[in-house]
């Protein structure tokens, strides 16, 4: 399996104390933010498209609008 080129950067803003419960939880699970949000990130995209995430994939899945309006 290759390794994910990791430099894109994601900024979010959510409330406070969400994120404090949100990062305490990773802690408890002995996982970073960062961790967790990739997992989440790559979980969205296979459910998503239907299919299994690879590193090496580049092409993006097609729009659900698309896929739609296509079958």
């Amino acid at each position: 399996m290759a390794i994910e080129n990791r430099t894109a950067r994601l900024t979010i803003l959510i409330d406070p104390r969400k994120k404090a419960v949100f990062e305490r939880l990773c802690a408890a699970e002995d996982a970073t933010p960062s961790q967790v949000v990739r997992r989440l990130i790559r979980e969205y995209i296979e459910r998503t498209s239907g299919r299994p995430w690879h590193a090496e994939d580049e092409a993006l899945p097609e729009e659900p609008n698309d896929r739609a309006s296509n079958g």
